[in-house]
């Protein structure tokens, strides 16, 4: 959870470009408790099968496909600008005083250098913005805020009582609903339970004049206190009573959250939660078929919050896959905010930050793993080495293990209904390299992520694997 000045999502602040929907409009271009990190009894019954495919828990009405593993930023290209001036019906970002403005508009370089990156979503204000996207195999987040104050997001309830801004809103959704590159449409972050009624109403609107296109929703992470959220009890009661009310309520495609957890001080497990955070996230989408984001930190978030580097950047990649995600968010893109953030994917200069550098290579890695674990079922998450808040210890009996059970490991287990064909382990150690053998029950594969081939293990079911810091290797049966 952000503190209270930090947005997502464009809300008013200096920093974001009034943009006048009109302008895009005609411009070109769980109710029973269970201890955390149990696993859900409904699992056998689901079929995960993501990729280029709905989700198996997708809502009456919806026909929006995951496709490839999401990999997106906030606050970053196409979220806004701080000065500009109007070309051919799109704004080109100009220098201030000497200086770049924070964020860049969308143009064919801007969505070059982020497909170089290794993103495969981006912000999108126009149906040029979109044009761009497509060239450059991306996808388009569609973000556009009123003109003037309070500086809402067009997809805001308040539309549903406005007749002329319902009205320029289904202009706004009939002219990007065909496009190619059209993915989502970007809303609210981190909204209360007593939202929900209301978020519910405007996503069944959307939805029936545009069942194919995601309807982008952030959610609170499980530091946010009860009374933010909108319920009550402990940690853990109170954020699976959140999760299941709007999931329940809403009816999302997806599940995005939040969680930043690397800090100057107390980094045992950094921030203690998160990996409870993707235990309940997990078991919330495990139960009712639906896939996962999560955001993750790219920057500092204020004085008490330290950059995350290559390697934990690396690390958090790799943890949302061996819990079952299919998407990362890099929070944020575009750094320099005073005394908020620093570090990101950028530096002011443009040039890349060396998480931006890191991130081009498990970026790619990310998509690659994705994919190939997007037809299978999440079936256990075990922990070797340390138990965070929320981790299941890896079992006398695991069907994958590692010879000697050494180091500080995570362990994905995948297959089909119960039958477990493939493991993730992920090296939770993110300051130094670990060389070690992965130990299964017949012979083994190990897939490249680089280059996207499997290859035979060194030793028949014993396959000796080195993992960079904070990275990960995946392995099937064979």
């Amino acid at each position: 959870m952000k503190k209270q000045s930090i947005s997502k999502f464009p809300r008013g602040r200096q920093m974001w470009l009034p943009m006048l929907l009109t302008s895009v409009l005609l411009g070109t271009g769980c109710n029973t408790p269970r201890s955390a990190g149990s696993e859900p009894s409904q699992r056998a019954s689901l079929k995960h099968t993501f990729s280029g495919s709905p989700s198996p828990g997708r809502p009456d009405g919806s026909l929006w496909k995951v496709g490839r593993p999401m990999v997106w930023y906030m606050q970053g290209p196409g979220a806004g600008g701080q000065a500009s001036i109007w070309g051919d019906g799109y704004p080109q970002s100009v220098a201030t005083d000497g200086e770049l403005p924070r964020f860049e508009f969308i143009s064919p370089a801007v969505a070059k250098k982020l497909a170089d990156g290794g993103f495969n979503m981006m912000f999108v204000r126009n149906t040029d913005d979109l044009d761009w996207a497509h060239a450059n195999g991306m996808r388009g987040m569609l973000y556009v805020h009123e003109g003037e104050p309070p500086w809402r997001n067009v997809l805001h309830p308040d539309a549903l009582d406005d007749p002329a801004w319902l009205a320029k809103l289904d202009v706004l959704i009939d002219k990007v609903k065909n496009h190619p590159a059209m993915y989502g449409y970007i809303s609210v972050d981190e909204p209360g339970t007593s939202e929900f009624p209301a978020y519910s109403k405007l996503v069944d609107y959307v939805r029936k004049r545009d069942p194919k296109h995601l309807f982008y929703i952030n959610l609170f992470p499980t530091y946010a206190s009860p009374g933010a959220q909108g319920t009550s009890g402990d940690k853990v009661t109170a954020y699976r009573e959140y999760l299941h009310r709007f999931i329940t309520e809403v009816k999302p495609d997806l599940i995005s959250y939040d969680h930043y957890h690397m800090k100057k001080t107390n980094q045992a497990y950094d921030g203690g939660d998160y990996f409870l955070n993707l235990v309940l996230v997990r078991e919330a989408t495990l139960k009712h078929g639906l896939p996962f984001m999560n955001v993750v930190q790219a920057a500092s978030m204020g004085p008490g919050w330290r950059t995350p580097n290559a390697d934990e950047g690396r690390f958090l990649a790799y943890t949302t896959l061996a819990y079952g995600g299919q998407g990362i968010c890099q929070f944020v893109y575009n750094a320099w905010d005073g005394a908020e953030h620093w570090g990101g994917i950028e530096n002011p200069d443009r040039s890349l930050t060396p998480l931006g550098i890191a991130a081009k290579q498990f970026h790619r890695e990310f998509v690659a793993v994705g994919e190939q674990l997007q037809p299978l079922t999440s079936i256990h998450v075990h922990h070797l080495g340390g138990m965070p808040n929320g981790a299941v210890a890896l079992p006398a009996d695991a069907a994958f293990t590692v010879d000697p059970r050494a180091g500080y490991l995570l362990f994905g287990y995948f297959g089909s209904g119960e039958t477990v064909t493939h493991v993730l382990v992920v090296n939770l150690n993110y300051t130094s390299r670990v060389n070690t053998t992965v130990v299964g029950p017949a012979p083994l594969q190990v897939f490249d992520a680089a280059t996207g081939i499997w290859h035979a293990a060194s030793d028949g079911a014993r396959a000796k694997i080195s993992m960079e810091p904070g990275g990960g290797k995946l392995l099937r049966l064979r």
